[in-house]
């Protein structure tokens, strides 16, 4: 009788196992703490609403999401321990990571690991030119965005003197130097063309070298803390060139380290994914909870409905043909339009438009769209 109910209490234990195996882990890796939280919690935020919206409406292929969290610090290291992480819980897909040069490195043990990654936000070409089969991104690349801002510079500021200054990252470094090869092409030469640490706060040295070079407009590749600084800095030593940059100041905390030296930046990123139609109702729930849905929070909820949409196309939760699936050509619908992608796991749509910080009727300064 003993070893009876032992074998009933073995099969029950079994069929519990089975329950819970039966749920898909989906990681969400980013910068949850640290200088660069605000775009952590993006990504998180999305995610999160679209493994809501996902679950509330059956699941995948009756599989129900479930989500595992990594917070990576803004650090190659941690973004490698992170993937580690995913890959010892089962995690079968990736949302993350926000930094190029954390995704990159994490991308490898993903791979290994029999892990899709999809990042909303990191755009160095490296990520999907190394020919692997998990790298994916709902976001633009560098030489597409470098391009249009490169573009308008050589257009906007022909025969101005233009300074280039980067963050020394694979994103800022990549993107500054993207953007320094268009204008080059069209005609305009950089008079100063110098990298700075992250992390720093001090920046003087910097802005007196673009007073001596009297320079009309800065470039910047980097994110929106350094700069912040940088443009306060400027200003406080009486340097009013405006700043252009990309997608990395795509936050309103950039205003708030920024003060009213702000207004006037230019900046490249995609057009306001808020404003999609498509993307109504997902805002709409958003701000019910109070949080705006800005920058890289669509990108991200869009990422978790290409994943689920792709598995029900491929019949399978398994990443690899989730991605065959994804790569497939066949078009994706998303709070932020229809996304496909090409064999190297890219999106097969141009995606950057040109903004500038302004000064609403309120009082504050936000990005609104050049016409």
């Amino acid at each position: 009788m003993k070893k009876v109910l032992l074998t009933s209490v073995a099969m029950i234990g079994l069929v519990y196992a089975g329950a819970a195996s039966a749920q898909i882990k989906i990681g969400v890796a980013g910068p949850i703490t640290g200088p660069n939280a605000t775009f952590g919690a993006q990504l998180k935020n999305g995610v999160e609403q679209a493994v809501e919206d996902i679950n509330a409406a059956g699941g995948i292929n009756g599989q129900k999401l479930q989500i595992s969290i990594g917070d990576d610090v803004s650090d190659p290291k941690q973004g490698v321990s992170v993937a580690n992480k995913f890959a010892g819980e089962g995690v079968k897909f990736v949302v993350g990571h926000f930094n190029s040069g954390v995704s990159i490195p994490a991308s490898d043990v993903y791979a290994e690991s029999g892990i899709l990654q999809i990042t909303p936000a990191s755009t160095n070409p490296t990520f999907t030119e190394r020919k692997l089969w998990n790298t994916f991104r709902t976001c633009g690349r560098d030489d597409q965005q470098g391009g249009v801002a490169g573009n308008y510079l050589a257009e906007k500021f022909a025969g101005k003197k233009v300074a280039v200054v980067h963050d020394k990252t694979p994103y800022g470094k990549g993107l500054a130097d993207e953007t320094q090869k268009a204008m080059n092409a069209k005609g305009l030469k950089e008079v100063v063309y110098e990298g700075i640490n992250p992390g720093e706060k001090e920046y003087s040295a910097l802005v007196s070298k673009l007073k001596a070079a009297a320079v009309d407009v800065v470039y910047f590749g980097g994110l929106h803390t350094e700069a912040g600084l940088i443009i306060r800095q400027m200003r406080d030593q009486g340097l009013n060139a405006p700043l252009m940059s990309g997608d990395g100041i795509v936050s309103s905390e950039f205003v708030s380290i920024a003060g009213p030296g702000a207004e006037g930046t230019l900046m490249t990123f995609s057009p306001d994914p808020r404003k999609n139609p498509n993307a109504k109702d997902v805002v709409a729930k958003f701000k019910a909870k109070n949080f705006d849905p800005e920058a890289y929070t669509l990108y991200s909820y869009a990422a978790v409905q290409i994943i689920a949409e792709a598995a029900k196309a491929a019949n399978s939760v398994d990443p690899k043909k989730v991605a065959e699936a994804m790569k497939a050509g066949k078009p994706f619908k998303t709070v932020i339009g229809d996304i496909g992608f090409d064999a190297k796991g890219d999106i097969t749509r141009p995606d950057y438009v040109m903004y500038t910080w302004t000064k609403g009727a309120d009082g504050k300064i936000t990005y609104t769209e050049n016409n």
